[in-house]
């Protein structure tokens, strides 16, 4: 098995959610967590529970990935001790709005693509040149079941999670010949903010997702990050699909009601 022991590991969005449970596991198996979220403030204080939970480093900084300037200004002021990226988790991304695609705010819509397509490219642009100069990384997309299926209402969302799909795919085949690997995982229905953020704060709205059913949580989809990260390093796990039970298809949710 890959040994995770001093790595340094990069995850984008790690706040909360998804990126957060990836944060720990990573950390409870030893890494050093270089971390970035765009709300700083929250993120320092997710840091200060880390330190006094793992036996390992971490470095915080604010970061939004739709801005192709300051990701690549963040990435070349990292501290030398940091540089050498040995994981990079792009997890960052968000859902807004459930409107037809004619009909979805000009923010909502900017909002998804500029984070989840231009910033997964804008941090691949900015962290993959260091590890092909070291023949070393991987590249762990966090993709969605929305990249397989769309839904109504996620037209925008799931053109942007098609999208991850064809970049991690592309990105492989970029890499060849290289000792990079990519993966991407790709969830179905995940308890986290997500939703919320989704609705701008409506719970009542956010909770009718999860209603009568048992869903993922954000550390199932860590741990389905640690298998592709872990595996030997002649092995890559192209992609990973994961949904609760009561999920068969993106529509197809048994409600125990």
């Amino acid at each position: 098995m890959y040994k995770l022991v001093g790595r340094t590991v990069f995850v984008t969005g790690a706040s909360s959610g998804i990126g957060a449970a990836c944060v720990e596991a990573f950390a409870s198996a030893g890494a050093r967590l270089l971390v970035c979220a765009r709300r700083i403030e929250r993120l320092q204080k997710m840091v200060e529970k880390w330190e006094k939970t793992f036996e390992t480093s971490f470095l915080a900084f604010k970061l939004d990935v739709s801005d192709h300037d300051a990701v690549q200004q963040a990435i070349r002021e990292i501290p030398a001790e940091w540089q050498e990226i040995d994981i990079l988790v792009n997890n960052a991304g968000k859902a807004l709005g459930l409107e037809n695609s004619f009909q979805t705010r000009l923010d909502h819509l900017d909002g998804m693509m500029d984070t989840n397509v231009k910033g997964v490219l804008y941090v691949n642009k900015a962290v993959i040149p260091g590890m092909i100069e070291r023949n070393r990384g991987h590249i762990i997309h966090i993709g969605s079941v929305a990249g397989r299926w769309v839904y109504p209402g996620g037209t925008i969302y799931c053109a942007t999670k098609h999208a991850i799909r064809a970049i991690n795919e592309g990105l492989k085949m970029d890499l060849h010949g290289t000792e990079i690997r990519v993966s991407s995982v790709d969830p179905g229905l995940v308890e986290t903010e997500f939703s919320l953020v989704r609705f701008e704060g409506d719970a009542e709205r956010a909770n009718q997702i999860y209603a009568g059913v048992v869903p993922l949580t954000a550390f199932d989809v860590a741990d389905a990050v640690m298998y592709c990260a872990t595996r030997p390093p002649h092995v890559n796990i192209n992609e990973i699909s994961l949904m609760c039970v009561d999920q068969s298809a993106a529509t197809m949710v048994n409600r125990r009601m």
